[in-house]
């Protein structure tokens, strides 16, 4: 059964991805309204409690006795499979983005880590690359889509909402909360597949190795942007210039090895008991000079007059895709010499010899942050934090770091090895840690949205997913992905809401930093409009509901079908009893109107999104 969204404003993606690839993000179905009692389910989630972290070690595996007068021979290693469908619908929510009865069939049948090799293994169902291009939104034509944001919007809500590679792009995502580029601060033409090439950056490299992750990122053109290393000159004597600094600073403070020295297990170093910190202001000035020389590639771009104004000049779109160069012969305007610092740079115990070109001194600079000791755990504790819980334990993130330093086969940086570390975990996987309260995230409302549409299958009846920057929290989601307010994300990895049971008990609690009244208010106003009626925000989507239509007639069935593709199972008694109650007050039988089934499907998927119980992810 499908019922029709309203989704603001024009901004979309695609739908033509072939699901039957990847079944762990084939849809069921369902939608909804919301009652009165929504207020009261909602009420909760200002005040929730925060989340925390857990113990435990890796998965194991089996040794087999010798045969008789044989050679001794290895039994195959155990399969650690989900015991139930909760335990599948748990990790396949830590994993990716929803979860369906398809899915939890297959994880229960395969087991975790072969299931997750496969969806490792695949490939990226469809590239922002490819979405740009099958719709033209990069083509020079009457439309202006160079100058437009629109079309980026579209572009990441069709990846997130629908299609295959649905782990690739849920870590993608992770880490563009740790690589942050804001899509709110591109201001160049062709801003979106500026930010598009960005996004195919981290799924490319998403199961690739963090060295080369480090360098695309830093040579991306929307990343040389919004931290200005693009344009950015050596010293000046005659009109005191010197390098800008920027990036320099934000790629040792948040995209390698953060402010203060770390154990491995993710605790600062402290001398005197002061926290040892990583870098100084002379570091910074001596790290900038690396950053210097960089402009777009205009190797092959060809540049013609605008269609609807033959006054501007455009480029094609792949000069705001292509890596930035210091080669000055390869830019829009060509010089014999270009601005790399070629200036001895001295920082954090590495110097860089005076005459060092860009491409070497770049190389030598990212090879040492990569070699930093700080970087598994600084990494690897944000991906726990932003995949499976708040406040992992310090054996957790140090078995994480471990992987990170050696992935068995003694390679440094492989992400492969690190997801796998970070999803397969016992921490993460342990059954027990549903009912510790120390332990889970407080989910971020785009993936309450995104879950939403996963699991109920949304479509945009265009083809365009003309869905827009959902930012604002009184009116709208208050998050959109890719449109972090700043380089420092949506929240600090290290925030926690004062004057909170969490605060007391030393939690962390990042994700809080986006719940204050208004959100949480606007959260629940919002999540009514997604899950039912048509209005001015989603006049392009729609759910398909049609599998919760067919027993709507059965509340307690209907429940128990939410309760596990939404929360894998986790609500307590007291808020069943009130998603139950609240359906229940439409009367439905089997011979009902499917206008009467879908309300009830509706206030389910309502109360139950808007519970506290749905919001702390376990």
């Amino acid at each position: 059964m499908t019922t029709h969204l309203d989704a603001g404003s024009p901004d979309c993606v695609e739908s033509d991805f072939d699901t039957s690839v990847e079944p762990d993000i084939a849809a069921d179905s369902s939608g909804g309204i919301s009652p009165a009692k929504a207020a009261g389910v909602a009420a909760a989630a200002v005040s929730v409690a925060a989340c925390g972290g857990g113990g435990g070690s890796t998965s194991g595996g089996g040794s087999g006795a010798p045969p008789t007068g044989g050679t001794p021979t290895p039994a195959p290693p155990t399969v650690l499979k989900p015991q139930d469908d909760a335990q599948a619908s748990r990790f396949l929510q830590q994993a990716s983005f929803a979860s369906s009865t398809g899915a939890i069939q297959q994880l229960r049948d395969e087991g975790y880590e072969p299931w997750l090799d496969r969806q490792m293994n695949a490939s990226n169902s469809q590239t922002a690359r490819q979405f740009f291009s099958s719709r033209n939104y990069d083509r020079n034509d009457s439309n202006n889509h160079y100058d437009s944001r629109t079309t980026g919007d579209r572009m990441i809500w069709a990846q997130m909402l629908t299609g295959g590679s649905s782990v690739r792009k849920r870590i993608a995502l992770a880490m563009s909360e740790f690589f942050v580029v804001s899509f709110n601060s591109v201001a160049i033409t062709w801003r979106s597949p500026a930010i598009g090439e960005y996004w195919d950056i981290l799924n490319r490299n998403a199961f690739g190795n963090f060295r080369d992750l480090m360098e695309d990122i830093t040579l991306n053109p929307a990343m040389g942007v919004f931290l200005n290393t693009r344009g950015n000159r050596k010293a000046d004597p005659r009109s005191g210039r010197v390098p800008d600094e920027n990036y320099g600073r934000e790629i040792m403070q948040l995209f390698s090895i953060g402010l203060f020295e770390l154990n491995t297990d993710g605790t600062v170093k402290t001398s005197g008991g002061n926290p040892i910190e990583t870098y100084d202001n002379d570091d910074v000035t001596g790290i900038a000079k690396v950053f210097t020389g960089y402009d777009y590639d205009f190797t092959g771009i060809n540049i013609e007059p605008a269609v609807s104004n033959p006054n501007r000049q455009i480029p094609d779109a792949d000069y705001a895709r292509n890596p930035m160069t210091a080669d000055p012969s390869r830019w829009r305007f060509p010089r014999s010499t270009g601005f790399h610092s070629e200036e001895e740079k001295t920082f954090l115990g590495l110097t860089i010899p005076a005459g060092t070109n860009a491409a070497d001194s770049l190389k030598m600079a990212l090879d040492h942050l990569f070699e930093h000791p700080n970087v598994g755990p600084f990494f690897g504790k944000q991906m726990i934090q932003r995949l499976v819980t708040s406040n992992p334990s310090r054996g957790y993130v140090q078995r994480v770091a471990q992987v990170f330093e050696n992935n068995g086969s003694g390679t440094r940086g492989d992400l492969r090895a690190v997801f796998k570390a970070i999803l397969l975990d016992d921490e993460a996987i342990d059954p027990a840690n549903v009912t510790n309260p120390a332990f889970g995230k407080l989910r971020e409302p785009m993936l309450r949205f995104i879950q939403l549409g996963r699991t109920f299958g949304i479509s945009s009846t265009s083809g365009n997913w003309e869905v827009r920057d959902l930012s604002d929290p009184s009116s709208r989601l208050g998050q959109s992905p890719l449109r972090p307010p700043s380089v420092f994300n949506f929240f600090r990895p290290t925030y926690f809401p004062n004057g909170s049971q969490t605060a007391d008990n030393n939690l962390l609690a990042p994700e809080f930093q986006l719940l204050n009244e208004t959100s949480a208010a606007g959260y629940v106003n919002f999540m009514e409009r997604a899950v039912d009626t048509s209005s001015f925000l989603f006049n392009d989507l729609e759910l398909d509901y049609s599998a919760e239509v067919a027993i709507a007639d059965d509340s307690q069935a209907l429940l128990d079908r939410l309760d596990l593709l939404l929360t894998g199972n986790q609500l307590s008694s007291g808020i069943r009893d009130l998603v139950k109650s609240g359906m229940d007050d439409v009367s439905v039988t089997s011979g009902s109107s499917t206008d009467e089934k879908l309300r009830r499907v509706h206030i389910g998927v309502l109360l139950i999104m808007a519970s506290t119980d749905y919001l702390i992810q376990k």
